[in-house]
């Protein structure tokens, strides 16, 4: 078999290593982010409606996100610590055994979209408007899901063997692609109908399918730290599968987490009015122009610590997560500083009418308030990733979303209104702090101080 050279992960400076694997995923992150804004702000001009039912429709399509990227996180921890150990044959089989899971995720999100996507709708709204926008929105992306499936999968596999620039190329030309024809199918221009929120859908979708083509070229013509067969991925390997799971599913519960918190949080607001709930999806959108950067560093940090992991290498471990919650933290507080001095301003970009200023503007500045708190959690999690130990991250998560904020979120509420409920963020993700300095100093005596 052909000699493998030793990977960048273990002999770059750290420094050096961490800007080179994050940055490519930071652009990346923020191109995601600015088309995350950019499709919620036509859907806005569509109507208020439009924009509530698009949030609606969020919890599901967070649950497919969850999936995909969850498997990708189980994929990466295990090829990334296979090459580390320079274990190449199961690098390879973790590789294709992720195809695999792939094609498994998408017929259960079809089946999910055809038969699931109104029943779902209609626990949160008996709007017809809303709901009708709401199910065409969904159904559109779940039952055409093959393009997010393998456009995660394809940007894993490059980022698990240090190719975040090619990572970036794939996930920044899909959201380009979304972003160019979002207004061209909502409002039909240049010869298309005029679709409206399926259009929305439609753009989405096509964004994400050419993300998927490219994503799998990059890794058959620059990726020769894995070999894909589709003889492999049709050859179900348990043991892999297994492996794969272990950290994958703690990954996928912890951000499914995520979609039973929004849903929750939809029926809470909702109640007060369909205007509170569109600012909450607005919230969504904004915030992720700074945690989505975030996200982008953890993906780069945690194929570097997992290598050095399987190396050894306790120092590089050490330098690696220094640098990496300082620069979190550095993003998170730019973040605080901007939803405090022009909330208006971001919200005006949504069309935002006098009464979603009106809650949204003190929405704002209070949740921003946890943000550089979110900023050492982040980074904190992803040696429980790194490290084959996700259930942390999933205890983390459990603790943060289900057993502070949402009941919090729902005390509030009727102790203290509307405006009452945004203070749960803070309350929440300062529990999150605690739990994860607790789990991180257990994990780090347990695992990087015998190195």
């Amino acid at each position: 078999m052909e000699e493998r050279r030793e990977n960048k992960m273990g002999v770059m400076p750290i420094k050096r290593l961490i800007i080179t694997m994050s940055l490519p995923m930071m652009v990346s992150m923020l191109v995601q982010a600015l088309y995350n804004v950019v499709d919620s702000i036509f859907v806005a001009r569509l109507s208020e409606n439009a924009l509530t039912a698009v949030t609606l429709a969020f919890p599901m399509q967070n649950l497919m996100i969850a999936v995909g990227s969850g498997t990708g996180v189980g994929v990466n921890a295990l090829l990334s610590r296979a090459l580390g150990e320079k274990r190449f044959e199961r690098s390879d089989a973790a590789a294709n055994m992720g195809l695999f899971l792939t094609v498994l995720n998408i017929a259960v999100f079809a089946l999910l979209g055809a038969f699931g996507a109104r029943p779902f709708i209609a626990t949160q709204t008996a709007d017809p408007e809303i709901a009708e926008y709401a199910v065409t929105y969904l159904s559109i992306v779940n039952c055409l899901s093959a393009g997010l499936f393998f456009q995660m999968m394809f940007e894993r596999l490059l980022q698990a063997t240090g190719r975040t620039l090619q990572s970036m190329i794939s996930q920044a030309t899909g959201a380009i692609i979304n972003i160019i024809f979002d207004p061209i199918m909502i409002f039909g221009l240049f010869g298309f109908p005029k679709m409206g929120v399926a259009g929305a859908a439609l753009a989405t979708v096509l964004g994400q399918c050419v993300a998927a083509v490219l994503g799998l070229f990059l890794n058959l013509k620059t990726n020769p730290d894995i070999r894909l067969s589709v003889r492999r991925i049709m050859r179900p390997d348990r043991e892999i599968i297994s492996r794969i799971y272990a950290v994958g599913v703690p990954s996928i519960l912890m951000m499914s987490i995520g979609s039973l918190m929004t849903y929750c949080m939809n029926r809470i607001l909702i109640a007060f009015s369909a205007t509170a709930t569109a600012v909450f999806g607005v919230y969504f959108k904004l915030q992720s122009f700074f945690f989505m950067p975030v996200f982008g560093m953890n993906n780069g940090l945690i194929p570097v610590l997992a290598y050095n992991y399987g190396a050894r290498k306790r120092s590089r471990i050490d330098e690696a997560l220094r640098f990496a919650s300082l620069l979190a933290v550095s993003i998170m507080l730019v973040g605080t500083v901007a939803f405090h001095l022009i909330p208006g301003t971001l919200l005006d970009l949504f069309n935002a009418s006098p009464d979603m200023k009106e809650i949204g503007i003190p929405a704002l500045r209070i949740i921003s308030l946890c943000f550089p708190v979110a900023g050492v959690c982040i980074a904190l999690g992803s040696v429980f990733q790194a490290f084959s130990m996700s259930l942390y991250s999933l205890i983390i998560s459990v603790g943060r979303q289900l057993v502070v904020l949402i009941p919090a979120a729902w005390i509030l509420a009727r102790v203290g209104g509307l405006i009452a409920i945004w203070w749960a963020f803070p309350l929440a993700e300062t529990i999150s702090l605690i739990l994860s300095v607790v789990l991180f100093r257990k994990l780090y005596r347990e695992k990087v101080a015998t190195l």
